[in-house]
């Protein structure tokens, strides 16, 4: 069993990662699911509820619970690889890596423009067409430390070709990782 960290600025293409790894066995733990999870249960807005709860409990809470709910996952027997789609800060990164032996990070780049385009077209419930709102999203992802985490990965995937190229390039790092 092995639990990598997927990290990337919105719209780079994490999810395509875990939907591949999600093919070929893998559990996926989305940590953006635990926020808009609980802001279902408040009533609230992702963003509202990302930083309340960061108020209520916090900076490292989304973390805490992915964690909790990957020990649970194991603790119910699932020992294959685990994917944590949505690491931002390097201190996340270290709670990872003080709870899972061999923890490591691969984020996905895309540059700026091709990332707005991507969420305009996706029109998932706390994405943006406005791309000041975008920018200061990134900005306030940035301001949590993921350009840090993005950094000091253990591998960097460029995903700004077409979806063939890139798919080629999670298959390949899955199957380096699973040597």
């Amino acid at each position: 069993m092995r639990v990598i960290g997927v990290s990337g600025l919105p719209g780079s293409g994490k999810a395509l990662v875990s939907d591949i790894a999600s093919e070929n066995g893998a559990m996926i733990v989305v940590m953006g699911d635990i926020i808009r999870e609980e802001a279902k249960k408040r009533g609230e807005s992702t963003k509202e509820t990302a930083d309340n709860l960061r108020k209520e409990h916090g900076q490292y809470i989304v973390a805490e619970l992915t964690i909790e709910r990957i020990q649970k996952i194991i603790d119910d027997g699932f020992d294959s690889l685990i994917i944590v789609d949505g690491i931002r800060s390097p201190y996340e990164v270290d709670l990872f890596k003080q709870n899972f032996d061999d923890f490591l990070i691969v984020s996905i780049f895309a540059n700026p423009q091709i990332r707005f385009e991507r969420i305009k077209s996706r029109k998932r419930e706390d994405d943006t067409i406005d791309y000041d709102v975008f920018i200061k999203r990134d900005q306030q992802e940035l301001g949590w430390g993921i350009g840090d985490v993005i950094s000091l990965s253990d591998k960097i995937i460029i995903n700004e070709s077409d979806l063939e190229s890139y798919e080629k390039k999670i298959m390949k790092f899955l199957e380096e990782i699973d040597q």
